[in-house]
């Protein structure tokens, strides 16, 4: 049964990638916002922003990686909800395939696409002069919350992208993700904001998992704060798989 599972799910995992392939334009428009944003703080706007930081790009960067992946993931929303209005579905329940396989294939695009967006994001900071003295175990602390954090947001996308009435309202859900990197710690210092927004900017997820990226691309004592962003992103993910499976259960099984 599993290997079944398995092997439904890397030919529909190809097929879903078949269709990235054929849209390029998919990475380019997740990729534009964030580097856009990037251009815009750092040379627009960085030279009045006090960072702490001798780069602020450096500062930067891990909240932009966050808004590339908020970004991003309103595209698995928006190609599950053309699946379901062209009666993919229906047709694939007729066939002697794993009913599940086809949303893990949605998954799983949406984790090789974002990583695809985040490398192209890094590659610009590298040429707006981002550096980091990170070793190999950090980097991969860094991967391992990103592709996490990844996930977390695919499975909440994944909802509307079952649910929703239009595509426009399967894309919507993903607006409030990408602002919310704006009241964290993502662009300036939670501590240069007033009381009640500063409160929330220091509790919210966004500003303990961009801190934590940004400690272990910065070399700076990490803490208990990379498990708090692990809690965080797990507790994320195990909310946003129960109720897109319940989603999944009640529209197409």
């Amino acid at each position: 049964m599993t290997r079944h599972f398995l092997g439904d799910t890397a030919v529909l995992t190809r097929r879903s990638l078949r269709h990235i392939l054929r849209s390029p334009d998919t990475v380019v428009t997740t990729t534009f916002m964030p580097i856009a944003f990037m251009l815009l703080f750092v040379y627009v706007f960085g030279g009045a922003i006090d960072s702490g930081t001798e780069s602020y790009v450096d500062y930067l960067l891990p909240g932009i990686l966050l808004v590339t992946i908020a970004s991003g993931i309103s595209y698995t929303a928006f190609r599950l909800f053309l699946d379901m209005k062209s009666g993919i579905f229906e047709r694939f329940q007729s066939m002697p395939i794993a009913r599940s396989a086809v949303l893990w294939a949605h998954v799983l695009t949406s984790l090789v696409a974002n990583l695809v967006s985040v490398l192209v994001v890094v590659g610009a900071a590298l040429l707006m002069g981002f550096r980091s003295s990170a070793g190999l175990v950090a980097w991969l602390g860094v991967a391992g919350i990103l592709a996490l954090f990844t996930l977390a947001l695919t499975w909440i996308a994944v909802i509307p992208g079952l649910s929703a009435t239009s595509a426009d309202g399967a894309i919507a859900f993903s607006y409030p993700l990408i602002f919310l990197p704006f009241v964290s710690s993502a662009f300036v210092p939670t501590a240069t904001m007033p009381g009640p927004v500063r409160a929330f900017a220091e509790h919210q997820p966004v500003t303990l998992i961009v801190d934590a990226v940004r400690d272990l691309l910065t070399r700076q004592p990490a803490g208990t704060g990379v498990w708090v962003a692990l809690a965080w992103c797990v507790g994320i993910l195990v909310v946003g798989y129960a109720f897109a499976m319940v989603t999944f259960r009640r529209t197409v099984t």
